[in-house]
């Protein structure tokens, strides 16, 4: 479904649907003076699918008993690597990728519930039809295994449209006598269950160049927890250096701030192509109280510090190797005024914002805590896309990937009444010189070190509606 078919689809339902009246299409965030300050943005849901994604978020969705998803080919709800994903892969209209909250307390009181008719899934408001939606798709090699045994999905899972891997342990602060987790977390509540705790390399490689050739993944993320010694990098390097020369794609890696900033000049020389730092919360006090662990390691001004310099990094480096740099913060921990000044910092240092909606998952200290409104993080997302494209910053260039877990600045869009004609034509340009570089990259990487194909596969079509940035 391309962008231009929202409206076609609006009009694809049965003689006999009623459409939600108008009253249930407002998020109660925007009524009265807060849809005032919506300004010109459009706050019916059937037309701005970026706020329906956000709404989603906020308030999850119920399943009907006609939902078939597996069954459907639609993939299976798994607790892996994300600390803050939980929930039921799905596109909305103009192909937005979202992960939408469902087994959590709150999803059960959603206004929202999914049904199955016909064999389509339809998205419905208090029992209106609101619109049609599609389940992401499972590959086939989410049923395979690798070939020392391993399900392929203990290895890695998309998120979206990019494979996400937690490589290594669990993070320590899980481990300790006294557990100093992030209190949000769920990622040790993760590993062993859906996730496996070890991963060799030849593993790993063997789930990418699946994942590669049947899912058509242009992007790889790793992310680790905190270990003694700070030996998350060292686990990382071989990874990175050896995707980047055998199979080419992006790669981008989540870790802690590591003491000796020169070892992301290294990483940055090797070809990667992202590094994110999730320090959570900017407002010192609340991160002091939500994340001990990482307080007591590092501390929130080695975070800033080590986003700040590794955003300097773009001027060096391979030329045909995009470089991003990512400060990760999760709105509904904080006030909306100080995740707003987060933003601000970010993009003053030339780091791109990557905002999370807090999700109270199931089994985690902070589970009982209720997920934020809609009306408090429509200004923080309008601000993160204006934000961003004030400061030029490189979004939306990467090529084919979707982003099920977070709404990226460029989808924020929508939510803002400003528009920068300008920037957004760099950033197309941009766009195009990467995708023609990467495919050049990833052809002659697949015919120089492509592993024989066991099975007739055949590649899936690159999905054209949305690329996002990395």
């Amino acid at each position: 479904m391309k962008g231009s078919d929202f409206g076609g689809r609006m009009m694809q339902m049965a003689p006999e649907t009623t459409l939600a009246p108008m009253s249930s299409l407002f998020p109660a965030a925007l009524t009265g003076a807060k849809r005032a300050e919506a300004s010109l943005m459009e706050t019916d849901v059937r037309k701005n699918p970026a706020l329906l994604k956000l709404d989603l978020y906020c308030r999850g969705v119920r399943l009907d008993d006609s939902c078939l998803v597996e069954e459907d080919g639609g993939r299976k709800i798994l607790r892996t690597r994300a600390g803050l994903g939980s929930g039921l892969e799905l596109l909305l209209p103009s192909g937005l990728w979202t992960n939408v909250p469902v087994s959590e307390p709150f999803a059960k009181e959603s206004p929202y519930i999914l049904k199955r008719s016909g064999g389509a899934y339809r998205l419905h408001i208090d029992d209106h039809f609101l619109c049609d939606v599609d389940l992401a798709p499972k590959p086939g090699w989410y049923d395979r295994k690798t070939a020392t045994g391993k399900p392929m999905t203990r290895i890695g899972t998309l998120q979206g449209t990019y494979l996400g891997i937690y490589q290594a342990k669990v993070c320590e602060y899980w481990t300790e006598k006294t557990k100093v987790n992030c209190k949000f977390c769920s990622v040790g509540l993760n590993l062993g269950i859906d996730d496996a705790d070890e991963k060799t390399l030849d593993e790993v490689m063997e789930v990418i160049w699946a994942a590669r050739r049947e899912s058509n993944i242009t992007y790889v993320d790793f992310n680790t927890g905190h270990y003694t010694g700070e030996t998350y990098l060292d686990i990382l390097e071989p990874f990175v250096q050896r995707i980047k020369k055998e199979v080419g794609l992006l790669v981008g890696i989540q870790t802690p701030p590591h003491h000796d900033l020169k070892r992301y000049d290294r990483l940055r020389a090797m070809g990667l192509n992202r590094v994110s730092f999730c320090f959570e919360i900017f407002d010192k006090e609340r991160f002091v109280e939500t994340c001990p662990g990482k307080n007591r390691e590092y501390g929130l001004e080695r975070y800033l510090e080590a986003i700040e310099y590794c955003a300097s990094l773009g001027r060096k480096g391979p030329l045909t190797e995009p470089w991003v740099t990512n400060g990760e913060i999760i709105a509904g921990l904080e006030s909306p005024e100080s995740s707003m000044k987060a933003i601000d910092w970010i993009t003053s240092v030339g780091a791109i914002p990557t905002v999370c909606v807090f999700r109270p998952l199931l089994g985690t200290d902070y589970e009982d805590v209720p997920p934020p409104k809609t009306e408090d993080m429509v200004p923080i997302f309008r601000h993160l896309y204006e934000k961003s494209m004030e400061h030029g910053l490189l979004i939306g260039a990467a090529p084919d990937i979707h982003v099920s877990l977070v709404m990226l600045p460029e989808e924020c869009k929508s939510l803002s009444d400003k528009r920068y004609p300008l920037g957004e034509l760099k950033l197309k340009l941009l766009g195009k010189a990467v995708r023609y570089g990467l495919e050049k990259r990833l052809r002659h990487r697949e015919e120089q070190f492509g592993p024989p194909r066991t099975r007739a596969v055949p590649p899936r079509v690159a999905d054209p509606r949305v690329s996002a940035s990395l």
